[in-house]
């Protein structure tokens, strides 16, 4: 008899995820590391290592539970790291419980990670880059290849409703990349799943979880989205509003993905020869293509990626579009941009 549905599922997921790991990292040879004058061996090179991210909820322990079964049976490392946030009393003992799960799966190497959550963006953002900065860290220093998270199709839906109240366009509606981060080290192979499923995986397999209570806290904005938010869409339009918007995620990004490569693609035919934009050249691009461009060309300058919103971009737009003489616009990062003889000059300071 085979596994449950549900762990079936979740394996699957994983298994194509590892699959893929191992086409773009593969085992090094030995002749590749060969030293001069030494004598060839036969033995395998050593075997990537992917690492699993795990807070100890249902997500992610389903997730680490599949990557301890999948990974052996495909000659890959497997590992796991937990981040104590430190905003809950006790985070350091539930980081050493998780690190006793992990370890219990026999994942190696298994850590708990401390970090300090600032303020910048909001307690979320905030807690998100810090959760990221230390992930990359345990990746690098391990020599891991990639790190699984256990994101599922609710959350992608949920991405995609933050995006829209922001009005931050096509690419925020674009929600969450199945890999993502420096070299695609970041996979989520759970993005097609439900989040019923990776319970009902942990639940077949007597796995404890732990449900985080800012998750039910309605201080949070992402928490309101999944308590309030979804249940009333799923009240007045049915039930689907879940798998739709986990579909509006991937067509955006189909989308988003085409119009980045053609703003890339053009975005030297419109600077002159000292590299300023020229604003009649940018004035003939369909407005998604153009504000692309202008985005490229902003973060070029100076200005931080995570802080240059669409309402930046469309003050600087109006230059182009609704040129009346106005003055320079100002972005985050110092960077200022100003309209000078029939060209967009970006200067930081």
């Amino acid at each position: 008899m085979g596994p449950h549905p549900a762990v079936a599922a979740i394996r699957l997921a994983v298994r194509r995820v590892l699959h893929d790991v191992l086409t773009l990292h593969p085992p090094v040879s030995p002749a590749s590391v060969a030293v001069p004058g030494a004598a060839s061996s036969s033995a395998p090179g050593p075997a990537p290592l992917v690492l699993v991210a795990c807070s100890g909820g249902a997500d992610s322990m389903a997730l680490a539970s599949a990557l301890a079964f999948e990974a052996p049976r495909l000659g890959i490392r497997a590992g796991g790291v937990t981040v104590d946030h430190g905003l809950q009393p006790g985070s350091d003992l539930r980081a050493a419980e998780v690190v006793s799960r992990l370890t219990a799966f026999d994942l190696d190497p298994v850590e708990a990670v401390r970090v300090d959550v600032g303020r910048e963006g909001g307690p979320e953002a905030a807690a998100r880059d810090a959760r990221y900065a230390a992930l990359d860290a345990v990746a690098e220093r391990h020599g891991a290849v990639a790190i699984l998270l256990g994101h599922t199709r609710d959350d992608q839906a949920e991405t995609v409703l933050l995006g829209l109240a922001r009005g931050s366009g096509i690419r925020s509606l674009s929600g969450m990349a199945t890999a993502s981060g420096v070299g695609g080290r970041y996979r989520r192979p759970f993005l097609g799943l439900d989040r019923q499923t990776a319970r009902k995986a942990c639940m077949v397999q007597s796995l404890p979880v732990w449900d985080d209570p800012h998750n039910a806290d309605p201080a949070y904005t992402r928490s309101r989205v999944r308590h309030e938010a979804l249940p009333v869409l799923e009240k007045a339009l049915g039930k689907g509003v879940v798998e739709a918007l986990a579909r509006t995620a991937q067509l955006s990004r189909d989308d988003a993905d085409a119009l980045d490569s053609w703003a890339a693609a053009v975005e030297t035919s419109v600077r002159d020869d000292s590299g300023d934009l020229e604003v009649a050249k940018l004035y003939a691009l369909p407005p998604a293509v153009r504000r692309r461009v202008l985005r490229r060309a902003a973060i070029a300058a100076g200005s931080p990626a995570g802080s240059l919103f669409a309402r930046h971009l469309e003050e600087v737009d109006r230059l182009i579009t609704g040129w009346r003489g106005q003055g320079a616009i100002n972005l985050p990062g110092r960077v200022a941009v100003r309209r000078q003889g029939g060209r967009l000059v970006l200067r930081q300071g």
